[in-house]
């Protein structure tokens, strides 16, 4: 008698301990959680993806590239600009162009091309939304790319303008 009520016990605090399920949407999926960046995660976001890109490229037969302070510069300032517009779209505000935000910040380079998104969807995510997308793909893979620059900005309500900025 003591080990079934120990057991139905056992039982009750380990389901009040389990996650529950998350919400479904109509469409039957789970409905996105948000999720949320601090700024001590910049480092560990900006790395995850610099390894994503390049373990991509490898699989392509691209060399690697090398995160870049300035296209990060270029990339923090239009994400904010997205934002601020409230599109995802690749002029700035100012009428400016992926180009001029490239020149503005003073990068030797040759821009490859712009990424741009407007979700609540991790850094990977992301990435893997870009590559299902042949010409945000072609982005990613450009064989002329050495040089990459990744920056976010997060709004109170959770969604993230990402950019990424490939450069060679």
């Amino acid at each position: 008698m003591i080990r079934k009520i120990l057991a139905i016990l056992t039982l009750t605090i380990l389901a009040a301990c389990a996650t529950p399920p998350p919400p479904i949407g109509p469409d039957g999926k789970p409905l996105p959680q948000i999720y949320r960046i601090s700024n001590s995660d910049t480092a560990d976001i900006q790395f995850r993806m610099l390894d994503g890109v390049n373990a991509l490229r490898a699989a392509a037969g691209a060399s690697q590239v090398k995160l870049s302070s300035e296209l990060t510069a270029a990339a923090a300032t239009h994400s904010q600009d997205m934002s601020l517009q409230n599109r995802p779209w690749h002029f700035g505000s100012d009428g400016s162009s992926p180009l001029d935000r490239v020149l503005r910040v003073g990068y030797a380079g040759q821009l490859m091309g712009e990424n741009i998104s407007e979700t609540y969807e991790t850094e990977l995510e992301t990435l893997s939304a870009w590559m299902s997308e042949p010409d945000t793909r072609s982005v990613i893979l450009d064989t002329r790319a050495s040089d990459m620059g990744f920056a976010w900005f997060q709004e109170d309500n959770g969604k993230i303008w990402w950019t990424l900025i490939l450069g060679g």
